[in-house]
């Protein structure tokens, strides 16, 4: 495995950040990482970087010990961290010269040209790191995370600032990396994980609540039938919970509501429901279960009855 972690733990004073997770990642898999805010995500990621140790538990990177061989997990790893540090005020050329040569890369010259060439950077080479905009910034530590053509890339929200044609590229350089590499990915945007991953690790305060392939998720909660219906006046959450075989509800704006019960019939239901009580229905649609949809309710973002 490229990455094996066996109940690791971080903890704050009384507060736990990261409470005994264990999963593991193989050589060529893309992983999304995904949480809420304040889940554990960033703080596990400073753990298998060697950033911050563990208080308890442990993990490898390639075979080697992030608390005893906390160097050579360095050099098989590339990290993009959620807050981008960079050095301001030298040129992006300079700038990746400058962590090839800490990270021992051989041909430094050859590989920064490759890198700049990799993430779209040939105009912005000869730029000062201040001059660029945020989404060219996250390329830099993207190249930069990649100047020593490590074995596992961990990348806190890589395409963080970037625009819809630059979140492409950079899409399918990571899918493309996917090939040889492990790759570990933190991201709030399901469509991201929807196009690169093929598996996905939720994790919800500090505990892992879902570790599975996409297409395996989606199945397992194939049982709910979705709609969402919009009404021509404002309900309360109280009426909504009167649906017959309601199971979960998300209230969304204009008087819309996302409902999923267990019930094949639940459509009719809803339809009946409003019959009954002379309610007006601008719009009743049956929606598939999206990634969204699972990560929201495994992490609590729903009223459940």
């Amino acid at each position: 495995m490229s990455i094996e972690v066996q109940q690791l733990t971080k903890r704050y004073g009384a507060q736990t950040a990261v409470n005994g997770i264990s999963f593991s990642i193989k050589k060529g898999e893309i992983v999304g990482f995904l949480g809420p805010n304040g889940a554990g995500k960033s703080t596990t990621m400073k753990m298998l970087t060697c950033f911050i140790p563990p208080t308890e538990g442990t993990a490898t990177v390639c075979g080697f010990d992030i608390g005893e061989k906390s160097i050579d997990v360095r050099k098989h790893v590339g990290y993009l961290p959620e807050h981008n540090p960079l050095y301001l005020d030298m040129y992006v050329k300079e700038y990746l010269t400058f962590t090839g040569e800490l990270g021992g890369v051989q041909n430094t010259k050859a590989r920064v040209a490759e890198v700049i060439a990799l993430t779209r950077l040939e105009r912005e080479q000869h730029k000062k790191l201040r001059q660029l905009s945020k989404g060219y910034r996250q390329r830099v530590g993207l190249a930069q995370a990649m100047i020593h053509n490590p074995d596992v890339l961990i990348l806190d929200e890589p395409t963080s600032g970037l625009d819809p044609n630059q979140v492409v590229e950079i899409r399918e350089l990571i899918r493309s990396l996917g090939a040889e590499k492990t790759i570990m990915i933190s991201t709030h945007i399901m469509q991201e994980v929807e196009a690169i991953c093929d598996r996905v690790i939720i994790i919800d305060k500090g505990n892992i609540v879902a570790d599975d392939k996409l297409e395996n998720l989606r199945n397992a909660s194939a049982t709910k039938f979705v709609v969402r219906v919009q009404f021509g006046s404002t309900l309360s959450l109280e009426k909504i919970k009167t649906i017959p075989g309601i199971k979960n509800i998300q209230n969304l704006e204009n008087n819309t509501w996302r409902l999923d019960s267990e019930v094949p019939e639940f459509r009719q239901a809803v339809s009946h429901f409003a019959l009954a009580n002379n309610y007006e229905v601008l719009e009743l649609v049956s929606e598939k279960n999206s990634l969204e949809d699972i990560f929201r309710t495994l992490t609590g973002n729903v009223d459940r009855i």
